[in-house]
């Protein structure tokens, strides 16, 4: 241990009490051992730093901020060098605000269209998460500011986030859902990780010692800390010994006392405790010397900034005839609410106070406005006849729209994927009078377009913080070439999401699919989506050509290949490497992404871009399941193995649009299916995955465990419990009144969002988190649970023991 000398000073309830934080936001100072309290603020896109009432869910004010584009953005940029400013940027910010750690980047991957957090998570793919993502948290701590990635692990909805099991085979866990996360620690070396809400397999993430210890730390060689998310802590004692160093938020003094009494009764090891007070120390006093008085920075510099990251994670989706970029002297037509109240991020914690904000309305020439829509999304047949009368009248009309904040935040999933009605009806009405219609599309997740045809251009804004208005115009008119990439898949409508069925429809997340996921899935059964990953359309045009795959020692190849630019102006190309198993035994999907490169090409220029692929480029994870049930009787350790066989190189705009392939033979080992595979959905994409041989792949029969009267537990919450128990239904009423004060005292287009966000987060998270999350001490919340269980006078005595 490293602070050795100083732990050994320490009491034990001090050690303990420096494992949970001071309040919201800090952590503990104890300055007679010489430790400073640190602070920590939300910040994947942004800082969040709240200097007088504190939320979890971005409610309250915090300080002035720059609010760069949220994840959906950036990450369709492919950019790292981009992501690495970005880093550097908020953590000067943070720095200035004397903020210690910024919680994000957030690498959860997009399972599903109607994550309400999409917006802050990368991609669907895991490779292009993490590499991102790494970079992000390169470029905030090498300026001396920590970051938190998040969230670990298996956390890819809203919907009952705080209580559902993610269910997920071992190989499926870990080629898609913990590869992001394994890329960013290794490459990216954060402070700070922070553990899911969720179970995983049945253990609460702040519990699961296999993830926090035997993996990340010991598999992956995290050096620093492990905190919660805010309230996700379950068994503080099994938290100690799983390597979950800080319990957020604090206050509570949550089961510190069992924790002393477990070290005294000998069933926990006080080295436990010692080991994660050690790393505590560590951050703690790495952080507060990198800390500078006085330190400021450039608001002007960080704007153009998040200007310049919107430019390229914007993405065309649509120029037909050309119809962008727009001439100067162009009549243009703007139509929808948000040409003048712009939607530019996302609803929950990141929500950030930004330094300066710009109206599309205000920086795009036009020479005649229709608002089309309100807020909400609503319109009506006045407000449709002024928009066609002004499309009429211009030789452009661009209309703006996708979704209200209602439709998508933190604390609860979408219900579909259809935008607003008056959205839709809005683009219809306008492109009915006008053939050269533009719509700019600004949400955080994929929509459905069913009016795509119609339209001769679309530009996905996705949630382009402060400077987002600034870079649409600047494409719109081509000062800006566009050069984003999709991110995610977009598919034609919900129904052909492989998840659809499953997705947020029980207590638990069933992860049926497997690795066939977005573009993984919808390649590999052949289903048409609307627009495919990796795509993106430019003003300028690319080939490419001479490609070469050449072998390198210890099972790596080096791919090389031309890039030109053979359109008038500058561009930028990302080029995107797949690999794909020819004829494999084990099913996997049509191809996978392993490499990427974004390059800037002059007019007539060529570049030649090299990656090199290594071992995990072409292995697969195979789990007990696996090796239980192969046919080849093989008895090999758990772990990563290249199939032997032969792959496909391929080089691409997108993952659909392949414009180079080599096939290759790769030495490995020969492998053969498990038999449960044999005919089942896994092989054919036929149908829909079955539950037994679901089972059989996760390795156990899966039984929803939910409890009744009787029965209820601290796990439970108010909203599952409310049908059984009068005394929760009146607390669930009470927590919306106060709730509806706390938001004004109605619901209106401008605070549901919200009031969504923070009910879901109160009543629908266990009483264990409402402890920690409060102020109230937890003889209270333990009274009521057996006022709900029935046992009235025990669970008053309680509650007068309290008052007392």
């Amino acid at each position: 241990m490293k602070h050795q000398d100083i732990i050994k000073k320490m009491t034990l309830e001090d050690k303990i009490a420096l494992c949970s934080g001071k309040d919201f936001w800090h952590t503990k100072d104890m300055p007679q051992y010489g430790l400073p309290s640190i602070m920590m603020s939300d910040g994947p896109h942004g800082l969040r730093k709240q200097e007088a009432e504190a939320d979890m869910l971005g409610v309250n004010a915090s300080v002035p901020a720059t609010c760069f584009p949220t994840a959906v953005t950036t990450g369709s940029s492919w950019n790292v060098a981009l992501m690495h400013k970005i880093g550097q940027a908020i953590a000067e910010e943070a720095i200035a605000y004397q903020v210690s750690i910024v919680l994000g980047p957030g690498v959860n991957i997009k399972r599903n269209p109607l994550c309400g957090r999409n917006f802050e998570y990368i991609s669907e793919d895991p490779y292009l998460a993490g590499k991102m993502a790494a970079d992000f948290i390169r470029g905030a701590e090498e300026k001396g500011v920590a970051t938190s990635l998040k969230h670990f692990a298996g956390n890819s909805q809203e919907t009952k986030r705080f209580t559902s099991d993610s269910v997920i085979d071992e190989r499926t866990l870990r080629e898609i859902y913990l590869t992001a996360f394994e890329i960013a620690v290794k490459e990216g070396r954060p402070k700070t990780v922070m553990c899911a809400y969720n179970k995983l397999n049945g253990i609460h993430c702040s519990d699961h010692k296999k993830l926090l210890t035997d993996v990340l730390r010991d598999e992956w060689g995290h050096q620093g800390i492990v905190v919660t998310d805010w309230g996700a802590m379950n068994d503080r004692i099994e938290g100690f010994k799983a390597g979950c160093d800080l319990s957020m938020p604090g206050g509570s003094d949550y089961m510190e006392a069992d924790v002393a009494n477990a070290v005294r009764s000998g069933a926990l090891e006080e080295a436990v405790i010692d080991e994660n007070v050690d790393r505590m120390i560590d951050l703690i006093l790495q952080s507060a010397a990198r800390l500078q008085k006085d330190a400021a920075f450039d608001q002007k510099a960080h704007h153009e900034l998040a200007k310049a990251a919107a430019g390229e994670g914007i993405v065309l989706l649509k120029n037909k005839d050309n119809i962008l970029p727009l001439q100067e002297g162009t009549k243009v037509a703007l139509v929808g609410k948000m040409a003048e109240k712009i939607r530019y991020q996302g609803a929950g914690s990141s929500h950030i106070n930004p330094t300066k904000l710009t109206q599309p309305k205000n920086v795009i020439s036009h020479t005649a406005f229709a608002v089309g829509c309100d807020e909400r999304g609503n319109t009506s047949e006045e407000m449709l006849k002024e928009a066609e009368h002004v499309a009429h009248t211009a030789d452009v009309a661009i209309v703006f729209a996708g979704l209200t904040e209602v439709y998508e935040s933190e604390g609860f999933d979408r219900k579909d994927m259809k935008m607003p009605e008056g959205h839709v009806r809005m683009i219809e009405a306008v492109a009915s009078a006008n053939p050269n219609t533009i719509v700019v599309l600004m949400c955080g997740s994929a929509v459905e377009c069913p009016w795509a045809d119609n339209v001769k251009g679309i530009l996905y804004a996705g949630l382009s913080g402060q400077a987002g208005a600034e870079a649409i115009a600047d494409i719109l008119y081509g000062k800006i070439n566009p050069s984003g990439k999709l991110a995610e898949s977009w598919p034609m409508r919900y129904e052909d999401c492989i998840s659809a069925k499953e997705y947020a429809n029980q207590r638990d997340a069933l992860y049926k699919e497997s690795v066939y996921v977005g573009y993984r899935y919808y390649e590999s059964a052949e289903v048409k989506v609307r627009f495919p990953f990796g795509y993106g359309l430019s003003y300028t045009t690319f080939s490419y050509d001479h490609l070469q795959v050449q072998p390198l020692a210890d099972g790596m190849y080096q791919v090389i290949c031309d890039v030109t630019n053979t359109g008038n102006i500058a561009g930028k190309e990302v080029v995107q490497t797949y690999v794909a198993a020819v004829n494999s035994e084990i099913f996997r999907p049509a191809k996978e992404l392993k490499a990427f490169a974004k390059i800037d090409l002059e007019p007539g220029q060529t570049k030649q871009v090299a990656f090199v692929l290594n071992e995990r480029s072409f292995a697969i994870y195979l789990g007990k399941t696996y090796m239980d049930a192969m046919d080849a009787g093989q008895v090999l350790a758990e772990g990563w193995y290249v199939p032997k066989g032969r792959y496909n190189i391929m080089i691409g705009s997108s993952s659909q649009k392949i414009e180079l392939m080599q096939t290759i033979s790769v030495d490995g080992m020969e492998l053969k299916s498990p038999k449960w595979q044999k005919d089942s959905w896994y092989e054919t994409l036929v149908g829909e995955p079955q539950q037994t041989t679901f089972e059989k792949m996760i390795g156990y029969s899966y039984t929803c465990k939910q409890h009744h009267k009787g029965e209820f537990t601290m796990e439970d919450t108010v909203e599952e419990m409310k049908n059984e128990s009068f005394v929760m239904k009146l607390m669930y009423n009470a927590s919306a009144m106060v709730i509806k004060k706390g938001v004004g005292g109605k619901i209106t287009e401008d605070n549901e969002a919200d009031y969504r966000m923070m009910l879901s987060s109160s009543v629908g998270s266990p009483l264990r988190s409402m402890m920690i999350s409060s102020d109230m001490k937890g003889g209270l919340f333990y009274g009521l649970l057996d006022m709900a269980n029935g046992h009235v006078f025990r669970g008053l005595g309680k509650l007068i023991g309290i008052v007392k």
